[in-house]
């Protein structure tokens, strides 16, 4: 154990938070996310029984996100005509308000299938297992000042 991080984030998954350099990415993915298929070459972690807020809580804790790109927190966006409602990127925005200073001006979002593309490069992928529907978050690492 060690004092100030969360416990929610693993040995495993301190060590890749850790090896990350910057400009390399992590998906946190939902339930429904192909994390085994699109982690082919990238690490896989699973944490099946948290839900996407709490890893994201935990994570932004220890991972500084990048300065020098304009949306270094990037979300699945919802497929055109999609009825779906996607409340929980409000719980993300506050997420990103209390982690970093910029706030919710730093999210974009990527085109779903563009978004599987870029997840294929990323450096890790932490499968949940979040039930709510395009609930995929895309972070890129900055520098720890």
């Amino acid at each position: 154990m060690l004092k100030g991080i969360p416990k929610i984030l693993s040995p495993e998954l301190l060590k890749v938070l850790c090896e990350m350099g910057h400009g390399d990415r992590i998906v946190i993915a939902d339930g429904n996310f192909p994390a085994e298929s699109m982690g082919k070459d990238s690490i896989v972690i699973r944490m099946d029984g948290h839900g996407t807020c709490e890893i994201l809580e935990a994570v932004l804790k220890v991972f500084p996100l990048d300065t020098y790109v304009e949306h270094p927190f990037n979300l699945m966006q919802v497929v055109k005509g999609d009825p779906v409602e996607t409340p929980i990127w409000e719980s993300y925005k506050e997420l990103v308000r209390e982690a970093d200073d910029r706030g919710e001006a730093l999210i974009g979002e990527i085109e779903r299938f563009a978004f599987y593309e870029e997840a294929r490069s990323a450096y890790a992928i932490i499968a949940t297992g979040e039930g709510a529907l395009y609930a995929n978050i895309m972070l890129q690492k900055g520098v720890v000042v």
